[in-house]
């Protein structure tokens, strides 16, 4: 099997890679910059990219991370050109070369930006909370019209937010403020959120390439359970290997200050709720996570090690 894999060299796509390096066609902006196996270089992805050289020599299926991320200040047009049109013309092309699936990564944004009792599941009415999941559902339609039209199998999988050593965006940011402070503002923080670690979403991911009965499916895909803030910052603590006191800040305080600041939405990201049910994925495909949190954490302090 070929698997054309986009963001090949980003946070998820190394850990997707190293799962069986040799399978790979590998999508990268500067070649010259990483030992990969079949790499294909792109300018950027757009909907004008050319493909035709990726699809030389057949591939079977496509991993598409690509895009442009949340946490950066990107203009609307920048988010739909690159996240929406690049990821419909790049299924354009997968169907007409003859390719049999189409994976695409798409974010927990797209059904919203809070839960409030209830967990999000797939049967959940989409409400993107801003521009960039709004150029990922736009994908998410656009890729479930070429299906219909084409027959390529098209799988839409919504992470929830994804740990791991090395993240990027919020979490790693977290990390690096952790092993810098020894005290954190949640310790009155029970919010319920749901995450995923990089190496079970990876593994998800390509279950989602090989397993039949995901064709035309889509998933919330997490750990499995939901934990506050606090505990996530804990766990993050005891996988360094640091101590960490949680300050009873009153969440009222926290999030005035935030509004003070102008960062408001950020506060929500750290003291609201956001759960997913990620049945499904056990339900129909079998999917079980291949590793607990306890067991992602404990790689920070080896990653600090090496």
């Amino acid at each position: 099997m070929t698997i054309l894999l986009t963001g090949a060299t980003g946070f998820i796509g190394k850990a997707i890679y190293e799962t069986n390096e040799n399978g790979f066609r590998c999508v990268v902006r500067n070649a010259s910059q990483y030992t990969l196996n079949d790499v294909f270089k792109v300018d950027g992805i757009h909907s004008t990219t050319n493909w035709n050289a990726a699809f030389q020599g057949g591939v079977d299926s496509v991993i598409h991370l690509a895009g442009l991320a949340h946490n950066a200040s990107y203009t609307d047009e920048e988010f739909f050109d690159v996240n929406t049109e690049g990821t419909i013309h790049l299924a354009s092309e997968a169907a007409k070369a003859g390719v049999k699936r189409f994976v695409f990564v798409s974010s927990i944004g797209v059904n919203g930006a809070n839960t409030f009792g209830n967990a999000f599941d797939e049967n959940e009415t989409p409400k993107p909370h801003n521009s960039y999941a709004e150029s990922k559902l736009r994908a998410e339609q656009g890729l479930q019209k070429i299906a219909k039209e084409t027959g390529l199998e098209v799988v839409i999988i919504r992470p929830t937010l994804v740990y791991g050593a090395n993240a990027p965006g919020n979490v790693g940011s977290l990390t690096k403020l952790i092993k810098k402070v020894p005290f954190l503002p949640f310790g009155l923080c029970k919010n319920k959120r749901s995450f995923v670690s990089v190496t079970n979403l990876a593994s998800f991911i390509y279950t989602c390439v090989i397993h039949p009965k995901a064709a035309g499916e889509t998933f919330l895909i997490s750990d499995g359970e939901s934990i506050s803030t606090k505990a996530f910052t804990s766990a993050i603590a005891k996988g360094l290997g640091t101590s960490l006191v949680q300050l009873p800040v009153p969440i009222t305080l926290m999030k005035l200050a935030a509004k003070v600041l102008g960062k408001s939405h950020q506060a929500n990201q750290l003291i609201g709720d956001l759960e997913v049910d990620p049945s499904k994925a056990s339900r129909l495909l079998g999917w079980t996570p291949p590793e607990t949190m306890a067991q992602a954490m404990d790689k920070l302090n080896k990653q600090r090690l090496l």
